[in-house]
């Protein structure tokens, strides 16, 4: 079993488990709307809560997006690849299951050579909340993946952060939408002030991939 292997799964419409530098994540094609609904009834996952989308390069999240702003260009040459997601207007080719029919999507670059080269051989964008089922702790190896949870496991060793990505809306005011391993003080550094979602100044596209609460009850998020 290889990685075209499993880029064939994923072409097929088929969920395959592939480590990033973060957590081990539950893929399928995010432009194919049934494979993305199998990821949520293999998590048991509510289709209120949108997906990450994982791309290979910084001109694959370009041309996903309808609008990319300065800031998004600032963040995504400074940390990618690398465990920041950043949510923009999205294309239409991006189903509604996929953003939980918002207008915007998160997009992220994976740190993890692996990850990145299923993404390329697969030749489409992935989407891939972790690959635990919903409320369970996100697994950091492959073997910590549930059994029938994918077509396939790629195992790629454990990973080297094991927290999730720091999310940031910039449909909007910069807004910060989940607290990660990359500190805001540090992206505020590079774009300006950013408000964080729940504060009475939230931005109004500020609408949570995985609610900050669940961050603090445990060192890896439970989405």
């Amino acid at each position: 079993m290889s990685i075209a292997y499993a880029a064939a799964l994923i072409r097929e419409g088929k969920l395959v488990a592939f480590p990033t530098e973060t957590v081990y994540g539950l893929g399928a094609n995010a432009l194919d709307a049934e494979a993305v609904a199998r990821i949520f009834a293999a998590k048991g996952r509510p289709r209120t809560s949108p997906m990450i989308v994982h791309v290979s390069s910084i001109g694959m999240a370009r041309s996903l997006a309808s609008a990319w702003p300065a800031a998004a260009e600032a963040l995504a040459q400074h940390y990618w690849p690398g465990p920041l997601t950043l949510v923009v207007p999205k294309q239409p080719c991006i189903p509604d299951i996929v953003t939980a029919g918002l207008p915007t999507v998160g997009l992220r670059v994976p740190a993890h050579p692996m990850a990145l080269e299923l993404i390329r051989a697969a030749g489409v964008p992935i989407a891939a909340p972790s690959a635990n089922r919903f409320t369970e702790l996100s697994p950091v190896a492959a073997r910590h993946v549930p059994q029938a949870i994918a077509d396939y496991v790629l195992d790629g060793g454990a990973a080297q952060v094991g927290i999730e990505s720091t999310v940031l809306s910039l449909a909007g005011a910069p807004t910060l939408l989940r607290p990660g391993v990359i500190p805001l003080p540090e992206i505020a550094a590079i774009i300006g002030p950013v408000q964080i979602a729940g504060s009475p100044v939230e931005g109004a596209h500020a609408s949570p991939v995985c609610m900050p609460a669940t961050i603090a009850r445990s060192p890896r998020c439970t989405c």
